[in-house]
């Protein structure tokens, strides 16, 4: 994906500024669920939804998990979010904040299906929200810490609350282990 020039650079910013009236440090964890009250975004749990829709739920929450992740739901230009807690909370961290990205970028509703009862999809938008999303879990700052501290990556993911995919993405996108070894000064053996 090209990302509109200067694109990153503002997603750093978005993460920084949040981040700051949340009362966040860099390194600090992000609770998806605390940045959807400040941004006064409902959070729904799709298990929440099966006494309206029981039939459909059970299938994408048990026969079918990995079709559903989240869906902003739109009143007008209300949003409400709709994750699926079935899969894991790190899983659960990454599609709630995608959606929450969405919000934070002010990317207008968009139809679910077009006019072919075909999903409706916006590669650009999507990828704009994954960054953000990224950038917001896991800052610029925090990937360079678990570089330079040597942390695994799975302690990694469970003390940000995020799945190891999204560290090794974070990781490799931040350029975090090529630039530590950059910074690294060399041993003079004598």
């Amino acid at each position: 994906m090209a990302y509109r020039r200067g694109f990153k650079s503002e997603a750093n910013t978005i993460a920084r500024e949040i981040r700051e009236e949340l009362g966040l440090r860099m390194l600090d964890p992000l609770s998806p669920q605390r940045l959807a009250d400040h941004l006064a975004v409902p959070v729904i749990a799709l298990s929440e939804l099966r006494r309206t829709a029981s039939g459909a739920v059970e299938y994408l929450l048990s026969t079918a998990s990995d079709v559903f992740s989240a869906v902003t739901v739109f009143r007008g230009r209300r949003r409400v979010i709709v994750h699926n807690d079935a899969h894991s909370p790190g899983r659960q961290a990454s599609n709630i904040t995608h959606e929450l990205a969405h919000a934070l970028l002010l990317h207008d509703p968009t139809p679910a299906l077009d006019d072919r009862g075909c999903r409706w999809w916006n590669q650009n938008i999507e990828d704009e929200a994954q960054w953000l999303a990224g950038a917001l879990l896991l800052t610029e700052d925090a990937a360079l810490s678990i570089v330079r501290r040597g942390t695994p990556i799975p302690a990694a993911a469970q003390h940000f609350g995020i799945s190891v995919p999204m560290v090794r993405h974070r990781l490799n996108v931040t350029g975090a282990n090529r630039r530590v070894a950059r910074a690294r000064p060399f041993r003079v053996v004598t």
